[in-house]
């Protein structure tokens, strides 16, 4: 079997949730089943991109994060795209039986066995703001595929008063996952500077409306790696 790699690289910091500042590798996944409106990563989404994917098979794909990490067991994280319409099973298997950890983030659209395999999965549902409907079947689906992982987070990205008001329906809807919130970036041009100040007002606006509404079960957090290395691609 082969898996459709958009980039590898790494070791960097986690950015953002639940593994914000860990020493990390990234495997990000080519193709996705959503099309947000304000995507980052359209390198890994849109198919007229899969030109530039790697064809891999899982034990290249281990031997780069292997490099990387110089054979240090790291936390890896495979991200996308939506990294779950692809088989990671046998990445997971050979890391793991050299010490390496795995988290998955996805938005919970599909679910796969091999999410039971992960230390950390990351289901990030996509607010009104992406354009996207959350089908919450399968996002149930995917928390019972999950049964058995070391710990299933829900991290969402919010822009506006409408996503605010939709986290806290989905946090009631979940009340027993761990809740991530930050702030989302407008600027998902990787060329582009991204304003620092406005990212720091757009922060402190959702801390503001958490701690105005007394809703104290989310960590607010920032998008770590926009503010400290902007819109940068593969940091």
């Amino acid at each position: 079997m082969t898996l459709r790699i958009a980039e590898i690289f790494g070791p960097t910091i986690q950015g953002e949730g639940a593994l914000i500042g860990e020493p990390t590798v990234f495997v990000r996944a080519g193709g996705c089943d959503y099309r947000c409106s304000w995507c980052d990563s359209m390198h890994a989404v849109d198919s007229a991109y899969r030109h530039n994917w790697a064809v891999m098979a899982p034990e290249e794909v281990m031997a780069e994060v292997r490099r990387l990490s110089g054979g240090k067991p790291l936390t890896v994280s495979i991200s996308g795209g939506n990294p779950a319409i692809q088989d990671f099973a046998p990445v997971i298997a050979y890391g793991k039986a050299e010490g390496y950890r795995f988290a998955c983030e996805t938005q919970g659209s599909v679910s796969k066995p091999w999410f039971a395999d992960l230390d950390t999965l990351v289901l990030s549902p996509k607010p009104p703001s992406s354009g996207e409907t959350v089908d919450w079947k399968a996002f149930d689906q995917c928390l019972q595929a999950a049964k058995g992982c070391g710990q299933a987070v829900m991290k969402i990205v919010i822009f506006d008063d409408k996503d605010y008001a939709w986290a806290k329906a989905a946090a009631e809807r979940h009340p027993e996952l761990p809740l991530y919130l930050q702030p989302g970036n407008p600027e998902v041009d990787p060329e582009l500077p991204v304003d620092l100040n406005q990212a720091t007002e757009r922060l402190l606006w959702l801390i503001k409306k958490v701690t105005g509404d007394g809703w104290f079960t989310p960590r607010v957090l920032p998008q770590l790696h926009v503010l400290v290395w902007g819109n940068k691609r593969g940091v």
